[in-house]
């Protein structure tokens, strides 16, 4: 079998290249996770830590005066 010299560079680039790619947009339902999770978690530390956290604000606000 006879291989063209444009063949054998097209079949060496691809190999180099690596497997075509898939279309690499986002796992949209993923990041929507990850989001939902984040918020879910800073309101459930934020609930807990609301009174320490304005009052290590107010000191360091007072200091700064």
């Amino acid at each position: 079998m006879h291989t063209t010299l444009a063949a054998l560079v097209l079949r060496t680039l691809l190999t180099l290249n690596g497997p075509p790619r898939r279309d690499e947009r986002g796992d949209v339902p993923g990041w929507v996770m990850v989001t939902v999770m984040t918020i879910g978690l800073a309101i459930a530390i934020f609930t807990f830590a609301e009174e320490p956290l304005k009052g290590l604000l107010s000191a360091a606000f007072n200091q700064v005066k």
